[in-house]
């Protein structure tokens, strides 16, 4: 089986899916503690880089997306797919798992 290489650029959600960059992981308390990166919770924000067409309607048209690629973003716990691409961590999720957009 042949290996695949893929960058940012490369992936293109389908539907009304999501490719979310996760920010970085606290790594210390509101104390001044540091934690270790099995204490680490995972983050529940990202910036949105790249966006699927949208939401087919039952007439067959495309229902627009209410984010933007560069939005940074609020997300559900434990939504979407988690993917790995070089030392950079991504979130590929569904529209509807997307809780607000931070300014």
């Amino acid at each position: 089986m042949a290996a695949v290489t893929l960058s940012v650029s490369t992936v293109k959600p389908l539907g009304d899916r999501v490719f979310v960059k996760v920010s970085a992981p606290e790594e210390k308390t509101a104390g001044g503690l540091f934690l270790p990166d099995n204490a680490q919770e995972k983050p529940q924000v990202g910036e949105v880089v790249a966006l699927g067409p949208g939401k087919r309607n039952d007439d067959g048209s495309r229902q627009t997306l209410d984010i933007k690629v560069g939005d940074k973003v609020l997300y559900s716990k434990y939504a979407g797919t988690d993917i790995k691409l070089g030392t950079e961590e991504y979130v590929l999720l569904s529209e509807k798992d997307i809780l607000a957009v931070v300014n």
